[in-house]
Protein backbone atom coordinates (compact mmCIF):
# COMPACT_ATOMS: atom_id res chain seq x y z
CA UNK A 1 0.00 0.00 0.00
CA UNK A 2 3.04 2.28 -0.12
CA UNK A 3 2.55 3.28 3.49
CA UNK A 4 5.08 1.23 5.45
CA UNK A 5 7.85 -0.86 3.87
CA UNK A 6 8.51 0.93 0.59
CA UNK A 7 8.49 4.48 2.00
CA UNK A 8 10.88 3.25 4.69
CA UNK A 9 13.12 1.76 2.00
CA UNK A 10 12.92 4.98 -0.03
CA UNK A 11 13.98 7.13 2.93
CA UNK A 12 16.86 4.79 3.78
CA UNK A 13 18.01 4.57 0.15
CA UNK A 14 18.02 8.37 -0.18
CA UNK A 15 20.34 8.49 2.83
CA UNK A 16 22.59 5.62 1.78
CA UNK A 17 22.90 5.97 -2.01
CA UNK A 18 24.51 8.75 -4.06
CA UNK A 19 22.34 11.86 -4.50
CA UNK A 20 22.12 11.36 -8.27
CA UNK A 21 20.31 8.04 -7.78
CA UNK A 22 16.62 8.31 -8.70
CA UNK A 23 14.50 6.57 -6.09
CA UNK A 24 10.72 6.37 -5.95
CA UNK A 25 8.40 4.16 -3.96
CA UNK A 26 4.95 3.04 -4.94
CA UNK A 27 2.42 0.43 -3.94
CA UNK A 28 -0.20 -1.74 -5.52
CA UNK A 29 -3.00 0.23 -3.87
CA UNK A 30 -3.44 3.34 -1.73
CA UNK A 31 -2.81 3.29 1.98
CA UNK A 32 -2.64 5.88 4.72
CA UNK A 33 0.54 7.28 6.18
CA UNK A 34 1.60 5.18 9.17
CA UNK A 35 2.79 7.05 12.30
CA UNK A 36 4.98 4.13 13.38
CA UNK A 37 7.02 4.57 10.18
CA UNK A 38 7.61 8.22 11.09
CA UNK A 39 8.63 7.17 14.60
CA UNK A 40 11.22 4.55 13.60
CA UNK A 41 12.65 6.74 10.85
CA UNK A 42 13.01 9.67 13.23
CA UNK A 43 15.18 7.44 15.45
CA UNK A 44 17.61 7.42 12.51
CA UNK A 45 17.32 11.15 11.85
CA UNK A 46 15.15 10.46 8.81
CA UNK A 47 11.74 11.67 7.77
CA UNK A 48 9.21 10.89 5.08
CA UNK A 49 8.84 14.63 4.62
CA UNK A 50 5.84 15.33 2.45
CA UNK A 51 5.63 11.75 1.15
CA UNK A 52 2.08 10.66 0.46
CA UNK A 53 1.33 7.03 -0.37
CA UNK A 54 0.97 6.48 -4.12
CA UNK A 55 0.36 3.65 -6.54
CA UNK A 56 2.57 2.39 -9.35
CA UNK A 57 0.30 4.14 -11.85
CA UNK A 58 0.97 7.48 -10.14
CA UNK A 59 4.74 7.42 -10.64
CA UNK A 60 5.92 10.30 -12.80
CA UNK A 61 8.63 8.22 -14.45
CA UNK A 62 8.23 4.71 -15.83
CA UNK A 63 11.88 4.10 -16.70
CA UNK A 64 13.82 2.26 -14.04
CA UNK A 65 16.94 0.12 -14.06
CA UNK A 66 15.79 -1.79 -11.00
CA UNK A 67 12.49 -2.37 -9.26
CA UNK A 68 12.62 -3.84 -5.78
CA UNK A 69 9.46 -5.36 -4.39
CA UNK A 70 8.89 -6.06 -0.72
CA UNK A 71 5.59 -7.95 -0.68
CA UNK A 72 4.27 -10.83 -2.82
CA UNK A 73 1.37 -8.85 -4.33
CA UNK A 74 3.72 -6.01 -5.29
CA UNK A 75 6.15 -8.47 -6.85
CA UNK A 76 3.49 -10.02 -9.06
CA UNK A 77 2.28 -6.56 -10.11
CA UNK A 78 5.82 -5.43 -10.95
CA UNK A 79 6.49 -8.54 -13.04
CA UNK A 80 3.26 -7.96 -14.96
CA UNK A 81 4.02 -4.28 -15.46
CA UNK A 82 7.56 -4.90 -16.70
CA UNK A 83 7.16 -8.01 -18.83
CA UNK A 84 7.87 -6.02 -22.01
CA UNK A 85 10.49 -3.74 -20.44
CA UNK A 86 14.22 -4.12 -19.96
CA UNK A 87 14.30 -3.77 -16.19
CA UNK A 88 15.51 -5.96 -13.35
CA UNK A 89 12.91 -6.87 -10.74
CA UNK A 90 14.12 -8.16 -7.39
CA UNK A 91 11.99 -9.51 -4.57
CA UNK A 92 13.16 -8.72 -1.05
CA UNK A 93 10.53 -10.35 1.17
CA UNK A 94 9.90 -8.21 4.23
CA UNK A 95 7.55 -8.95 7.11
CA UNK A 96 4.52 -6.72 7.44
CA UNK A 97 4.92 -4.87 10.75
CA UNK A 98 1.29 -3.71 10.67
CA UNK A 99 0.31 -7.21 11.80
CA UNK A 100 2.29 -6.81 15.05
CA UNK A 101 0.26 -6.77 18.24
CA UNK A 102 1.01 -6.07 21.87
CA UNK A 103 2.37 -3.03 23.60
CA UNK A 104 3.50 0.07 21.75
CA UNK A 105 7.11 -1.02 22.33
CA UNK A 106 6.42 -4.47 20.83
CA UNK A 107 4.87 -2.87 17.76
CA UNK A 108 7.78 -0.42 17.49
CA UNK A 109 10.17 -3.39 17.66
CA UNK A 110 8.45 -4.95 14.63
CA UNK A 111 8.83 -1.71 12.68
CA UNK A 112 12.47 -1.35 13.76
CA UNK A 113 13.12 -4.89 12.58
CA UNK A 114 11.82 -4.06 9.10
CA UNK A 115 13.81 -0.80 9.03
CA UNK A 116 16.99 -2.62 9.99
CA UNK A 117 16.39 -5.44 7.48
CA UNK A 118 15.84 -2.87 4.73
CA UNK A 119 19.03 -1.02 5.64
CA UNK A 120 21.00 -4.28 5.53
CA UNK A 121 19.52 -5.31 2.15
CA UNK A 122 20.23 -1.91 0.60
CA UNK A 123 23.80 -2.03 1.88
CA UNK A 124 24.28 -5.58 0.62
CA UNK A 125 22.70 -4.97 -2.79
CA UNK A 126 24.63 -1.80 -3.53
CA UNK A 127 27.96 -2.85 -2.04
CA UNK A 128 27.72 -0.57 0.98
CA UNK A 129 28.10 -3.26 3.64
CA UNK A 130 31.79 -2.55 4.29
CA UNK A 131 31.19 1.19 4.45
CA UNK A 132 28.24 0.76 6.83
CA UNK A 133 30.14 -1.62 9.09
CA UNK A 134 33.12 0.73 9.23
CA UNK A 135 30.98 3.74 10.11
CA UNK A 136 29.58 2.27 13.34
Amino acid sequence: MNAVRSPMAEALAHKMLPPATFIASAGVRHGERDPFVDAVLSEEGLSLGDHHPRTIEELEDDYFDLIVTLAPQAHHAALELTRSMAVDVEYWPMPDPTTATGTREQIMAAYRDVRDRLRARIAQRFGLAQKKAGSQ
